[in-house]
């Protein structure tokens, strides 16, 4: 798409042309991790202020080690709050992934904390990180067009209110999130289960139909299923269980059972 070419963010740019990303989240809080990751091939890395005990001054620490490689840094907001949506972009997040959206007016609310006046509520900062510490003067203007917003479709509401979100101005892409899903569709920790996986497929499918790129977590089976369903960003899994599962192995190779 070359109008589009002038987007300096890359993660979006690439959104817009309907490029296959791949990326991981990241739940440890540690500096070194991240720049660990940052060689690792990942198109991006997505920090979890979610479910993880997440700082500010943590995730500044890690956007600067993610400088080294060429993953695009994003963050999944907590909460749909103005106060952290403008923390994250002034520390220069090219992506923001907003949970539990439900409904087009959330999407619209969670549009406009990433909008400065008049087309949003996004407070204005001077020495900001985004900005190269008031350097660049010309960012608040193409603010809106650096932005990226990703919103999550995590429930049986969303999945029905999926063609009017996906019809809001200003958001970028759908993701459609397997665990929250399979736990309101009634199959608990079930992310893989049939009838969650052939909802996510039929919810991509649509979106596309709309003009709406989708995304994913998923890994295995599941995730060559959603990209033929026309998926193009994946978040294959999280820095903790790749270590996790890496660990466990290793254990049960060598470690002698405590019960025997």
């Amino acid at each position: 798409m070359t109008q589009h070419s002038s987007i300096r963010n890359r993660f979006k740019r690439l959104i817009r042309e309907g490029r296959q990303q791949y990326g991981l989240f990241s739940v440890s809080y540690s500096l070194q991790t991240a720049e660990a990751l940052a060689g690792s091939g990942f198109d991006f890395i997505m920090f979890d202020l979610e479910h993880s005990p997440q700082s500010l001054p943590h995730l500044h620490a890690q956007f600067a080690a993610l400088v080294a490689g060429n993953a695009a840094p994003t963050v999944r907001v907590p909460t749909l709050e103005l106060s952290s949506f403008k923390h994250y972009l002034d520390l220069g997040a090219q992506a923001l992934m907003v949970p539990n959206i439900s409904n087009a007016q959330q999407a619209r609310t969670a549009v406009s904390f990433t909008r400065y006046p008049p087309a949003g509520v996004r407070g204005m900062g001077g020495t900001m990180r985004v900005t190269q510490y008031g350097r660049n003067k010309d960012y608040f203007a193409a603010a809106a067009e650096e932005t990226c917003v990703l919103v999550q479709i995590e429930s049986c509401e969303a999945m029905a209110n999926l063609d009017e979100i996906c019809q809001v101005d200003g958001v970028d892409m759908v993701f459609f999130g397997p665990t929250d899903l399979s736990a309101d569709m009634g199959k608990l920790g079930q992310p893989g289960h049939p009838e969650v996986v052939a909802a996510i497929e039929q919810g991509i499918k649509r979106a596309k139909a709309l003009g709406m790129p989708a995304g994913v977590l998923a890994g295995g089976p599941d995730c060559d299923r959603y990209i033929a369903a026309g998926a193009t960003v994946v978040i294959l899994g999280s820095d903790l269980s790749l270590l996790v599962r890496a660990a466990d192995t290793l254990a049960s190779q060598y470690v002698q059972s405590k019960s025997e």
